[in-house]
């Protein structure tokens, strides 16, 4: 392919350039403009002091983006703001914390070469910055990722802060979810994965070092980002838009320096459904059982939580609800009748 292909376009929606957030932001932006020279970086957003930074940088700022009540960017608007802008046919979104380094830009080449439409995403490692990068130094980046690796503080497979994809894979496709609120990452994963493109886990092949950083851009801190009415919001999206999925859920993994099929996926799905109708047997069972709960005093009336004059050993009720739920899943099965559950 050539280079063009391989070139990205890198875009982003920054916090106000203040106090740590504005070191951090620096680092991130800084570290992008240095995987390429061509590489082209895009700010959205006209938070404080986003404009001077990219006059100072001399990097493309989007002013305009579309925002909620609580001036919060809708990501489908930051996605759209960013295609109708990039110069190249392979973006990343990536959140404005994360330094990227080298070996990134090569699994970019490696999954270009693999297929023509696809996303890559991959685990972010966390570490503790509060000094600006010294990016002048040959060795940053080797000093960095030693000191990262250092830590052993790589995030779980639903932690995910980039994605690389090819331009109009989510092209008037992406609900009205809030970025910098949860959700909306799994959603990315999953929607190509609805389709049957490739998604591609590079964490065992690209360090992406998270700067650690307070919440207190939220009025109710990190309470208010990860259980607020927003986040409720993005949740309540997943139910209706789509699915949840982590990078456990790739169909393909860079391994050894090769993209090859993730085989745990399918082990994976298989897990979640059994989860899934798990859930479905025993809150049926709940619902079944609950007069009887009652009347024994396993689940008092609530007029009567507190008073209750029955109370049964421990061990007596998890071996009835054990029985209960053994004779239900039973009674299911020979029926042929498994109700669906509720997807992640």
């Amino acid at each position: 392919m050539g280079p063009r292909q391989t070139v990205i376009t890198v875009f982003s929606t920054p916090k106000p350039f203040t106090g740590h957030t504005n070191i951090i932001q620096r680092n991130a932006i800084q570290s992008w403009q240095r995987l390429h020279p061509d590489v082209e970086v895009i700010l959205i957003g006209d938070d404080e002091g986003t404009a001077e930074v990219c006059e100072e940088l001399r990097i493309t700022h989007i002013k305009k983006v579309r925002r909620n009540e609580y001036g919060t960017k809708y990501l489908a608007s930051v996605y759209e703001q960013a295609e109708d802008h990039a110069g190249h046919e392979i973006l990343c979104h990536v959140n404005c914390d994360i330094v990227l380094m080298s070996d990134f830009l090569h699994a970019v080449k490696l999954v270009s070469k693999f297929t023509t439409r696809f996303l890559m995403a991959g685990q972010r490692w966390d570490v503790n910055l509060d000094v600006p990068l010294h990016f002048h130094k040959p060795e940053w980046e080797n000093d960095l990722r030693r000191f990262t690796l250092e830590m052993k503080k790589q995030r779980p497979p639903q932690w995910i802060d980039y994605f690389v994809f090819t331009k109009g894979l989510y092209r008037g496709k992406i609900p009205e979810f809030l970025i910098g609120r949860p959700g909306w990452d799994n959603w990315l994963v999953w929607y190509p994965l609805s389709i049957h493109l490739p998604v591609i886990d590079a964490s065992r092949k690209v360090v992406a070092v998270h700067q650690n950083h307070d919440y207190s851009y939220h009025p109710d801190g990190e309470r208010g980002v990860w259980q607020g009415a927003e986040a409720q919001w993005n949740y309540g999206l997943l139910d209706i838009k789509g699915a949840h999925r982590t990078l456990e859920s790739a169909s393909y993994v860079i391994d050894e320096g090769r993209v090859r099929k993730n085989y745990r996926a399918p082990v994976v799905a298989i897990a979640r459904s059994l989860v899934v109708v798990f859930y479905s047997l025993w809150f049926s069972l709940l619902d079944v059982t609950r007069p009887v709960r009652i009347l024994l005093g396993l689940r008092p009336a609530e007029s009567d939580r507190r008073n209750h004059p029955i109370q049964l050993p421990r061990i007596l009720v998890v071996l009835g609800v054990a029985a209960l739920l053994l004779w239900w899943i039973w009674s299911i099965v020979k029926l042929g009748d498994i109700p669906p559950g509720r997807g992640w």
